[in-house]
């Protein structure tokens, strides 16, 4: 047995550990160590537990794992890494435990688990699995828990799935499934969990609590079935719950604010009444719902523990705080909680949440004072913040900290979610510490309720009576204006309800500090339209995107970009200050970044010297940011247009990247999107030129070419240079195939750290393969290039490179000539007399299979 877990190690796993071949139990949760796992541990085959949690590990699983055929524990979540799940792991068929989530970027499947007979427990928890059940999971005989929460799992529910006489619980949050009868015969089930996925259909007939299963809890939350009255007592109040929320929609007395004391008795503390939630009955799959006003859901359960507590009581005075009673019970779920308000006036509202740890003694001289509770809070279903630690951010334990956030309510709903991700350390003190924990919640409106407020159409109506006919004409007028207004208000309400609050500006106040987008305050094209500085009123210097009337893109292009940008903030994105929409106007306000963007500074438009350091830098700034979007935003975003002049510099030279006008939102059910294909020649990926294939590994793609724009201080194309050197891409791995890589630095630099030179080429290289699965991930490629993972050698030249190799030494045609281009696999020909050119013809399987798939019509 080898353990290091819960460590603050860093760096990567040492290849020399693959040569302990009699290694049976490898424990590195919460270790620290990272990157990718050595190939050498393929050797270890005598492993039987390998725990590795809470590390950040990257890479794609290792497909060598499923060679060790004695291996009976294995623990994978909160990692950083790639799926899908290989295949081989249907060998593992000594497995009694199986625990994966928290994967990347790539989609499995659960064809392999049918093999695993011996499974108690099996979690594959948001982990991209999609696709249905397999129909003959029955065959999981032995199985006690099922958690295949938050995936993309669709299909019926295998008609057969409760054959599994022995199963305690059931989570298949996420997914899409309905299902059958039960055997008539006594069931140890307890917990069925299938919120928070696309699940359709009826409800099967084993679905329906008896005498078989008393004690069962099953959780159907946010999902999308039908109801009627032949089911709808089955779970009451479940329809408030589904995915559309319709309970109180439209309501003539909707609700406008609301306290929950979680996991505890109602109490008045300072005036505000916080409600009861302190039903013992919200196990590890159900939810609660009171008065159709707010509800409470409750995913997973704590396997390494028998009789788990949900409330977590305390007797030591919470600091900190006005409002001490709420601090003795705590609402705690190993997995997912998630708090619901129902019938809202749709309107701005300010979220407090109320945290204090109650549950760990962080006293630092001994092994158990060490444990760390990190999760997630998610808003409307933007996450707000990742890695959330109670005890760091207050100061301490048994500290109170109150967490405020504003959000806007446009379909009468609001959803909090606290998630865990697979973070912190699992066994501190006591098997099974960890999840989310909170004390209570208060969501108060951002407006004035109507109830106390004046009627100010009662008092126009007065003062015209009062004053006669003279008012008239005024009433005239402010109805005119009152009707302008509402339509101005409309586009507003439109705008500002997709996502946070943005600020809103007239036309007249941004045309004015413009200068009336004056040409000297021009700084450049955006991906609507010009983009002019502009000084506000109080002297606030911004920047201001206007889109132009004639432009293409239309108003959902133009609020798509408002809710994407204000529903991200990183310190490596542009930050959206407000926007502008008046009739047909519409603009945009950024913050001003007066070093413009990265191709004016790095080819020699602008007088801006950029050493080395500082191109490492931004080269590492972006990868930060654009793994941001990829994997950290809600909802993940794919750029699609990645260059130079879209990444713009701070005062400290720092990198922000911008233009999201090209941007598309993606979300983790899909990764090919036919959009049409939007991009900059030079930059565009292969598979999404040619056929409009959308993933984020396009970005990586246009990244690639940055970081070797940026080390080589030039453009991907340069007509004044001499033929080998003209196309960037072909000249780098030129030099890289003849071993003269730093060939490629910018000779304007006086100096620069030759490790980190290569290191940028070699991940750039990577970047830009042909096939998108050879690309690295974005959060792969930022320990790449501090240093922390090696960077694997790079052997594949790509296709493109290849294939488009002409040999044509010919620029002049003959008269009553064939001229043939040849080149790898295609073979273009050329008829031409002496009138001038008579048919080309060209014979290609790329040609081929762009007509056969209708991306390019013959003739053309």
């Amino acid at each position: 047995m080898l353990a290091i877990s819960s460590n603050n190690f860093s760096g990567s796993l040492p290849p020399e550990l693959g040569n302990l071949v009699n290694l049976q139990q490898f424990y590195l949760d919460s270790c620290g160590a990272g990157g990718e796992i050595p190939s050498t541990f393929a050797n270890l085959q005598n492993m039987i537990v390998m725990w590795a949690s809470d590390s950040p590990f990257s890479g794609k699983i290792p497909a060598f794992i499923g060679n060790w055929t004695k291996l009976v524990s294995l623990r994978l979540q909160g990692n950083n890494f790639e799926g899908p799940i290989p295949a081989t792991f249907s060998n593992l068929t000594l497995l009694t435990s199986l625990r994966i989530s928290d994967l990347q970027n790539f989609s499995s499947s659960l064809d392999f688990i049918t093999n695993l007979r011996n499974l108690t427990d099996l979690v594959i928890r948001n982990a991209l699995v999609s696709g249905p059940i397999p129909t003959n999971i029955n065959r999981l005989e032995k199985l006690e828990t099922l958690d295949l929460s938050f995936n993309n799992l669709s299909g019926p529910l295998p008609q057969t799935l409760m054959n599994m006489s022995s199963l305690l619980s059931l989570f298949l949050g996420n997914n899409s499934l309905s299902g059958s009868l039960l055997p008539e015969k006594s069931i140890r089930l307890q917990n069925i969990d299938l919120s928070y996925n696309e699940l359709s259909g009826s409800f099967p007939q084993w679905v329906i609590p008896s005498w078989a299963m008393p004690n069962l809890q099953l959780n159907l939350v946010a999902n999308n079935f039908k109801f009627d009255s032949t089911n709808i007592s089955i779970f009451p109040g479940l329809v408030c719950l589904q995915r559309d929320f319709p309970c109180n929609r439209n309501t003539t007395t909707p609700y406008t604010s609301f306290a929950i004391k979680c996991g505890g008795s109602g109490v008045k503390s300072n005036d505000i009444e916080f409600d009861t939630e302190n039903s013992t009955a919200l196990g590890p799959a159900s939810y609660y719902l009171f008065q159709e006003k707010w509800a409470v859901s409750n995913g997973g359960i704590v396997i390494d523990r028998k009789d788990p507590s949900f409330i977590a009581s305390t007797t030591i005075q919470v600091n900190n705080t006005k409002y001490p009673e709420l601090f003795r019970t705590s609402r705690m779920s190993p997995g997912s909680l998630r708090y619901y308000g129902l019938g809202l006036q749709n309107g701005p509202y300010t979220i407090t949440l109320f945290f204090a740890e109650t549950v760990f003694n962080l006293t630092t001289s001994v092994w158990k004072g060490h444990p760390r509770r990190l999760f997630d809070i998610y808003i409307q279903g933007n996450r707000r913040q990742k890695d959330f630690d109670i005890s760091k951010e207050a100061g301490g334990a048994g500290i109170a900290l109150e967490k405020n956030y504003d959000v806007r309510v446009t379909q009468n709903h609001i959803e909090i979610h606290l998630f865990w991700a697979g973070k912190g350390t699992c066994c501190i003190p006591e098997q099974g510490d960890y999840g989310p924990l909170i004390s209570a919640i208060r969501v108060t409106p951002g407006f004035k309720v109507k109830g106390n407020s004046s009627n100010n159409t009662g008092m126009i109506i007065g003062i015209i009576a009062g004053v006669g006919s003279v008012c008239l004409v005024f009433l005239i007028f402010g109805l005119f204006y009152l009707k302008r207004r509402r339509s101005k208000d409309g586009e507003e309400e439109e705008i500002l309800g997709i996502g946070p609050k943005v600020n809103t500006y007239s036309y007249a106040e941004l045309k004015t500090a413009t200068a009336d987008f004056s040409h000297s305050n021009f700084l450049g094209e955006g991906g609507f339209g010009p983009v002019y500085k502009g000084i506000l009123n109080n002297g606030n210097v911004v920047a201001v995107k206007q889109l132009l009337v004639a432009s293409h893109h239309g108003k959902s292009q133009f609020i798509t970009e408002i809710s994407t940008i204000s529903s991200v903030q990183h310190r490596n994105l542009v930050k959206l200050h407000g926007c502008c929409i008046e009739g047909a106007r519409r603009l945009l306000v950024y913050e001003y970044l007066e070093n413009k963007s990265l191709d004016q500074a790095l080819f020699g438009k602008r007088n801006v010297h950029i050493d080395w350091a500082t191109r490492f830098n931004i080269c590492l700034g972006t990868a930060k940011g654009l793994a941001y979007l990829h994997e950290e935003s809600r909802p993940r975003i794919v750029h699609r247009d990645v260059k130079a002049s879209n990444i713009l510099l701070d005062a400290d030279l720092s990198p922000k990247i911008s233009d999201f006008g090209l941007a598309k939102l993606y979300d983790d059910k899909r990764t090919h999107m036919s959009t049409r294909v939007a991009g900059t020649i030079g930059y565009l990926a292969p598979e999404y030129a040619m056929r409009g294939h959308l993933t984020s590994k396009a970005d990586v793609f246009g990244f690639g070419v940055v970081c070797l724009e940026i080390v080589s201080g030039r453009p991907n194309y340069e007509d004044k240079l001499d033929s080998e050197q003209k196309y960037l891409l072909q000249w780098a791995w030129s030099l890289y195939e003849s071993n003269r890589s730093l060939e490629l630095v910018d000779p304007s630099l006086t100096s620069f750290d030759e490790q980190e030179a290569r290191r940028m080429i070699g991940i750039a290289l990577m970047c830009v393969q042909a096939s998108p699965s050879l690309r690295p991930a974005m959060s792969r490629v930022i320990p790449m290039l501090s240093g922390d993972i090696e960077i694997s050698q790079v052997t594949t030249k790509p296709s493109y490179l290849t294939d488009w190799d002409f040999n044509d030494t010919t620029n002049t045609f003959y008269d009553e000539e064939t001229l043939s281009l040849s080149f790898e696999n295609t073979t273009i020909t050329t008829n031409t007399t002496s009138t001038g050119i008579e048919s080309v013809s060209m014979s290609s399987p790329i040609i081929s299979e762009l007509i056969n798939t209708g991306s390019l019509r013959e003739g053309r």
